[in-house]
């Protein structure tokens, strides 16, 4: 009894030995979590197609590159991007895409991952502040705003009362915007400007607000908006008081203007491309992180696209077909 049971027993303990081993050896064959490389991308609410296009290419082009990904936005709420930025760092991520909060709420988001040596690339709006991002890439916002002021006025017979819905106020892209219909619609003086009112980027806000300023101003004859968003709500409460025929210009190039461009609802808008600011961020981010250093100045401007009738079939969602 005494040999069998031992003859039993080395089989059973040689198999129980190679079972820490084996388990060891298969933790060892998966890649460690630490070593997988994250990229952090945030934006404002993908309820608006524009963030939600950039948030989605950006996505997509760092998972191409290799990246897990965390897709998260912050609604415009500074604090809650300070949190999403928290979260980035503990997660030791190796770079976030950023479409920020503030040009100067978010300055102190982007310092933060800056001391902790997690690099920030912005896109869509830039911070007032210098050196804290590898780089902030936007559309050329000035260029845009000309592109659309030029074909506004030229609707309008360089003549006539008019409109102009602007961003928020806390938004370097409304200011920027806005000088730019400024500059060029002030070199026609009889283009009259009866009232500049911000809808925060708000097509509920543009609506209300549009109705109330036709009360007071029936003949106007043309609204420039800020966004799409904007100007859409403007259309829509033009068009409820039977001012339909009154000329909406808009700017971002979203895919329900292009439609309402088609339908003749707007006369025109102009088109930012989200989808390749998103991609230049991931790439450069690539870069940057393969090399340490950025071969590209920090401040970087791509040209928008007017779209009209005319050539509004040409264009898909944020991007040139």
């Amino acid at each position: 009894m005494k040999n069998r049971s031992r003859k039993f027993c080395f089989p059973l303990l040689a198999l129980l030995l190679t079972l820490p081993h084996a388990a060891c050896r298969n933790e060892a064959d998966q890649p460690a979590q630490e070593d997988a490389r994250l990229m952090v991308i945030i934006t404002p609410s993908h309820d608006n197609p524009f963030f939600k296009a950039e948030a989605e290419a950006a996505d997509a082009r760092a998972q191409e590159l290799g990246y897990e990904t965390l897709v998260q936005t912050h609604n415009g709420d500074a604090a809650l991007q300070d949190q999403l930025f928290d979260t980035a760092i503990a997660r030791k991520a190796d770079a976030i895409v950023l479409d920020n909060a503030g040009a100067d709420a978010s300055i102190a988001a982007v310092e933060k991952a800056h001391a902790a040596g997690v690099p920030t690339f912005l896109i869509d709006r830039e911070i007032n502040a210098n050196g804290l991002a590898v780089a902030q890439i936007v559309s050329n916002n000035y260029q845009g705003a000309v592109l659309g002021a030029e074909e506004f006025v030229r609707l309008m017979g360089e003549a006539g009362p008019y409109v102009e819905l602007t961003g928020k106020e806390s938004d370097t892209n409304a200011h920027i915007r806005s000088q730019g219909y400024n500059d060029t619609i002030g070199q026609f003086p009889e283009m009259e400007l009866v009232t500049r009112q911000s809808a925060n980027w708000s097509q509920t806000e543009a609506f209300d607000k549009t109705e109330t300023i036709i009360q007071a101003h029936p003949d106007i004859k043309g609204v420039i908006a800020g966004n799409d968003t904007m100007a859409l709500g403007a259309a829509a409460a033009l068009k409820a008081t039977g001012m339909g025929h009154v000329i909406v210009v808009g700017f971002d190039g979203s895919p329900d203007v292009l439609a309402a461009i088609k339908a003749g609802d707007i006369a025109a808008t102009v088109l930012q491309p989200a989808a390749q600011l998103a991609q230049m961020a991931v790439d450069q981010a690539d870069a940057y992180l393969q090399t340490g250093t950025s071969a590209l100045p920090e401040k970087q401007a791509v040209d928008c696209e007017l779209v009209t009738p005319e050539n509004a079939d040409e264009f898909g969602v944020f991007a040139r077909l």
